[in-house]
Formats: structure tokens, sequence, C-alpha cells
């Protein structure tokens, strides 16, 4: 295991852990999309440092669906997930883009998402604290 590259990967899911929370306590001028966004990336990043961990390589994607798939194959209990994986994956391009547009409520519920995957993968990755 590559220690110095899950730690970039873990360093880098919690800025935008703390930028999805931030984000999403703008009141006034609310960004639900980037809200949406920064959900989806904190998950990802968590899912490729599990696999980090375990020296599994991967490809290049932001498909959490292939990433918790990979996991899968080392701790099955990566299937409980599977709820909040769907609904944070379509927020890695679908609204980056004009034609879609996340709601508040949607980025309510992108957050408590990705709190969940993140809880989950630190307990994994024996992070207790924060």
């Amino acid at each position: 295991m590559n220690e110095a590259l899950l730690e970039e990967w873990v360093r880098k899911a919690e800025e935008d852990y703390y930028t999805a929370i931030i984000l999403n306590r703008k009141r006034k001028r609310p960004v639900p999309n980037s809200v949406c966004f920064h959900a989806q990336q904190c998950a990802e990043k968590y899912l490729k440092a599990f696999l980090v961990k375990h020296g599994i390589s991967f490809r290049k994607t932001h498909d959490l669906l292939e990433l918790r798939e990979n996991c899968i194959k080392l701790d099955s209990s990566f299937a409980l997930l599977d709820e909040y994986l769907h609904q944070l994956n379509r927020y890695a391009v679908t609204f980056r883009y004009p034609g879609e547009e996340a709601s508040v409520e949607e980025a309510k519920l992108a957050v408590k998402a990705m709190k969940a995957v993140r809880e989950f993968v630190r307990r994994k990755l024996s992070i207790f604290k924060g």
C-alpha cells in the first residue's frame, strides 16, 4: 500500500466533504449544483482511497457504481452503500452542464448520502476522528 497516496485521497475527499457542508449552509443564493457535485466527489475519493489501501488499481472514472463493484470484491458489505451511491452517482457530470438543475432538497439529500458513505468508508480505513 502507498501510504502517501492513501493520505492524499483522504485529504482530497475531506476537502470535498467540507466544501459540500459549507456550501449547503448558504441560505442566500444557494448553490445546490455545487453541493451535489462535491458530495459525489467526496464519496468517489473515499471509495478510491479504500481501493488504494488494498493495492487495487482502478481506471480513471467518476462512476461510483463501478468503484463500488471493485470495493465489493474486497468487502461485500460495500453493497450496503448501494442506495447512497446510486443517488450520488449522477451528480458527477449531469448537473455540471446546462439542461439539469439540482434543487435545494436534492442538495440536502446528497449531503446526507455523502455523510453516510464517508462514515462507512472511514471506518473501513480505521479513521475514527473528525
